[in-house]
């Protein structure tokens, strides 16, 4: 989850890391009476989710912050508040640019950007607070209702359902392999039910970048008559016209097969995922 610089910035002065002193406002009349508090030149920042100065070329990297010595012991609790804070609020990334040092020698964090981990913001309620959904995909916030992960990527035409973060990158690179692109994926996790696959192939169908749909499922604790349960409803109820690919592995594999055979639906199956990529590349190619 990521949240607005001010918001970081926040963040930043509860556990001592010094940052310049500023208010958030919502029109050019807030802004200028938060211009007559600050009592000096005012920087006005638009607040939004959004990077890039690197490819600009504003970041530059392989040499030191060469600090004067004088500026020490300022130097060591500035980075000590900082992973105090990357530590206590379970970061997986927390950035400052720039980072400004003034002719008397006072550090400050010119800059806050905070990305926390998502699988820890139960510990965290508060945090939770700050999410702006105006900010991110609607496609993986409407994921995230039913616990599912959800990644938008450019440039593909198949969609990819897939149980498991490593079978998701391994299933994205045999796509490339086979001559096609994914155009997203998305993670239904171990331990989905019939209903969360349904919502799954429902998020996948919103897609519309989404020609061909690659279903790669291993059945562990999601068994695979469960997934086959998901799918085949989900294709009656939402009417989906694409072509299905599905290849299933493991618990319940000859009766997620059996179901799917039975259900009358249009199913592409394949025994190992060299085979389904070169099908569902195919079917995608084919697809208006």
């Amino acid at each position: 989850m990521k949240i607005h610089e001010y918001q970081a910035k926040s963040i930043f002065a509860r556990f001592g890391v010094p940052v310049p002193h500023g208010e958030v406002a919502l029109s050019a009349h807030e802004a200028r009476d938060v211009a007559k508090r600050l009592l000096g030149k005012v920087v006005v920042k638009a607040q939004i989710h959004a990077g890039g100065r690197g490819k600009g070329g504003g970041v530059k990297i392989a040499f030191g912050l060469e600090l004067p010595p004088a500026t020490l012991a300022k130097a060591v609790p500035f980075m000590q508040s900082l992973y105090k804070a990357f530590d206590a609020v379970d970061a997986s990334l927390l950035e400052i640019n720039p980072f400004l040092m003034t002719k008397d020698g006072t550090l400050y964090a010119l800059d806050a950007k905070i990305t926390f981990d998502d699988n820890a913001l139960y510990r965290h309620p508060e945090l939770k607070e700050l999410r702006d959904l105006d900010e991110e995909d609607p496609l993986e916030v409407e994921a995230s209702k039913f616990g599912l992960n959800y990644i938008k990527l450019e440039g593909g035409t198949v969609g990819c359902m897939v149980n498991g973060a490593g079978l998701a990158m391994a299933t994205m690179d045999i796509i490339k392999l086979a001559g096609g692109a994914p155009a997203n994926f998305l993670d239904v996790g171990g331990g989905a039910n019939a209903e969360q696959i349904r919502n799954a192939f429902r998020i996948l169908m919103m897609d519309k970048d989404v020609r061909a749909v690659f279903i790669n499922i291993f059945g562990g604790i999601l068994r695979n008559d469960v997934l086959a349960e998901g799918v085949i409803a989900a294709v009656r109820d939402l009417n989906v016209q694409v072509p299905v690919v599905i290849r299933m592995k493991g618990n319940n594999e000859e009766r997620g097969k059996e179901m799917l055979r039975q259900s009358g639906l249009n199913f592409t199956t394949a025994d190992n995922m060299t085979e389904a990529a070169k099908k569902v590349v195919a079917a995608a190619g084919s697809a208006k």
